[in-house]
């Protein structure tokens, strides 16, 4: 069983957000996993449509069949976190934290 990984860092939505998406797809075959996407109306779609895409591309430069593949694990993990200031009453600032995702998807071949 080779494995074949992809990982997308410093994706500027919350883990939280993205985890939502990454759940749908974790344990199914590539084919399924794009479709669920397709019909997912979530921001995070998108990078992790490319994502699939690239890894799928890693398997087969290493010889593999596109369509025994299936997605072994997928995690999201919290990047850097950007501060940022916002202006409050009686010239105090509250804290603003935008937060970014390191997401790391694995694909295995099924036999």
């Amino acid at each position: 069983m080779t494995e074949v990984t992809a990982q997308l860092n410093n994706y500027r939505q919350s883990p939280r957000k993205v985890r939502v998406v990454a759940d749908v797809m974790r344990g199914k075959s590539v084919k399924e996993a794009k479709t669920k996407l397709t019909f997912i109306t979530k921001r995070a779609t998108g990078p992790l449509h490319k994502l699939l895409d690239s890894a799928i591309a890693n398997a087969k430069n290493k010889g593999m069949s596109a369509d025994n593949l299936f997605v072994k694990s997928i995690t999201v993990d919290g990047g850097s976190i950007l501060y940022r200031r916002r202006p409050a009453a009686r010239g105090s600032a509250h804290p603003i934290r935008k937060r970014t995702s390191h997401i790391k998807i694995m694909l295995v071949e099924k036999n």
